[in-house]
């Protein structure tokens, strides 16, 4: 075994031998169906701590030639497809860390020192196939491979570290650019090229030295969306084995959605809050909310709107075809964005192309950022969030129209109403301490039209439902009127208990008391057994 050529499979045996490991073997079905093939250069850029480098011990464990993984394996998902056994331990593997590249080489140049470090072990092994003097590392594995007609796997974690690291220098990505692609691309040794990294291979400005990669990214995994994060199933099986709300790691740790895969956690939070038996945020612990502050703080028209409106439980529509996949080429929001989607700090619907803030724990790096640069005026929404909730939850109608009241000329600047969707966006901001007790649901759909907003308590808050119905120039009573004659009750499905109908309506022609509410309580009990379900009115706030 060695340090780049075939490193073995000690690496993969601390993690599965580690109190939590989740089989991820399927993927090296979905690489071994790569090799050899045209769509054998593979880039899969994911957040940090989302197991980019323990996919490529588990794919170093199984390719690498030297070493006898089968035992290892024993009992995976792999072990059950076809091609297990005909690759397992068959390939040559070059094992390439670029961040202690980047670290070790100093003023000589990443490319250089990588170079003089591989071609020094493989020379162990097959130094005899090149010339002694020999400096370009793809010189010298097209020697060995026309003297001995093997492939080569390379897997390459942090492969885009010069570009994040190294912003400003351009000079060494291009020299770094043009050293990947003289290795890798066309070359006949090459059997399969997985790199991992935060950013998508696709285009620094003119220089797209690296376009025979296919991209698995986080606006779109294409056949790798089960191995991004863990699967709903997979943390519904850890929070059983833990005896951990399933309910509340959904609220902190999912919202990651692609096409086939709806919910994706952040595995790394996952296994912490399994780990030390609480929800929290662990965040923190591998990305500083300072790096979020500063792109929250770039000054394109509607950044700030957008963010506010994501705070609120919106989505936002992106083009993240524009983005340059870099960190300092910024020429509109949506490139903003799309890095944060890079990033892990925004989820994102590949079908409507459009952002939001994916689940607790970020919104809790957001609130960080904010609490520390120019939003005083939304820190103060925010914090009143919590007053405007248990008035709403006593039923003071006058207390929430007025706390509404406040809100709006708080961040009047920013919270713009022109419509039912914008006041939507609004009202989820005005309530955003609900979301320690509720699920936040925009537009929940009820068989007869759309809830505008509904807040389903989880099953450890004791609270009762929330349904908000939005007016705009209207009434407060018309929204309580739509929530009754078209049922929106029947849509919370699997819920039984006290359901608030909250009507909001904002008057714009009214300067001091824009906001009217209507609250009335009714009690909805659900019972998949029946036939039907009864919707029963109870004296409650408003009769």
């Amino acid at each position: 075994m060695g340090i780049y050529l075939n490193p073995g499979n000690d690496s993969f045996t601390e993690a599965v031998r580690s109190e939590i490991y989740v089989d991820k073997s399927g993927l090296i079905a979905g690489t071994n169906k790569y090799l050899g093939t045209e769509q054998k250069y593979i880039c899969v850029s994911r957040p940090r701590r989302f197991g980019k480098s323990m996919a490529l011990n588990m794919l170093a464990a199984y390719y690498s030639r030297g070493c006898d993984s089968k035992e290892l394996f024993a009992g995976m998902k792999i072990e059950k497809a076809p091609t297990f056994e005909k690759n397992l331990n068959q390939y040559d593997v070059i094992y390439l860390n670029m961040q202690r590249f980047l670290i070790r080489s100093g003023e000589q140049g990443v490319a250089e020192y990588l170079q003089q470090a591989v071609i020094h072990e493989i020379r162990k092994t097959y130094g005899k196939y090149f010339r002694e003097q020999e400096t370009v590392l793809a010189a010298a594995l097209e020697e060995i491979y026309t003297n001995t007609g093997e492939k080569i796997v390379f897997l390459i974690d942090e492969w885009d570290c010069v570009m994040r690291e190294r912003q400003y220098a351009e000079d060494l990505q291009k020299q770094y650019l043009d050293f990947l692609r003289d290795l890798l691309k066309d070359q006949p040794y090459v059997a399969l090229a997985y790199m991992t990294g935060i950013l998508p291979v696709k285009k620094y400005g003119q220089h797209s030295a690296l376009n025979m990669f296919w991209e698995y990214s986080m606006t779109g995994q294409m056949d790798f969306e089960e191995y991004t994060g863990f699967t709903e199933s997979e943390t519904e099986a850890l929070c059983a084995r833990y005896h951990m709300d399933f309910a509340q790691a959904g609220n902190w740790y999912d919202g990651y959605r692609f096409r086939h895969f709806q919910h994706v956690y952040n595995p790394r939070s996952v296994v912490a809050a399994m780990k030390c038996g609480y929800f929290g945020s662990f965040w923190t612990s591998t990305e500083t909310y300072e790096a979020l502050k500063i792109y929250m703080e770039m000054d394109f028209d509607g950044l700030r709107r957008d963010v506010i409106g994501m705070l609120g439980g919106g989505s936002v529509r992106v083009n993240t075809r524009s983005f340059q996949n870099d960190m300092r080429t910024f020429r509109t929001k949506d490139d903003v964005l799309t890095l944060l989607i890079h990033l892990g700090y925004l989820g994102y619907d590949a079908e409507t192309e459009e952002a939001f803030i994916p689940n607790k724990e970020i919104m809790g790096e957001f609130e960080n950022a904010m609490s520390v640069g120019g939003w005083s005026e939304v820190m103060r929404v925010l914090k009143a969030s919590e007053k405007l909730l248990e008035d709403t939850l006593r039923g003071d109608e006058k207390s929430v129209a007025e706390g509404l009241d406040r809100a709006h000329t708080e961040a009047a600047s920013i919270l713009a109403y022109n419509d039912e969707n914008a006041l939507s966006c609004a009202i989820g901001l005005a309530y955003y301490s609900a979301r320690k007790d509720y699920r936040l649901i925009r537009e929940l759909p009820t068989g007869r039209g759309y809830a505008d907003v509904v807040f389903l308590p989880l099953p450890c808050s004791n609270r009762p439902a929330l349904v908000v119905e939005l007016k705009y120039d209207r009434s407060a009573a018309a929204a309580i009127r739509q929530i009754k004659d078209r049922r929106y009750t029947q849509a919370l499905e699997g819920y039984s208990g006290e359901v608030l109908l909250v009507g909001i309506n904002y008057d714009k022609s009214s300067k001091e008391k824009p906001h009217s509410c209507v609250i009335e309580k009714v009690v909805w009990n659900h019972n998949p057994m029946r036939n039907g379900s009864q919707h029963n009115p109870e004296s409650g706030v408003r009769s």
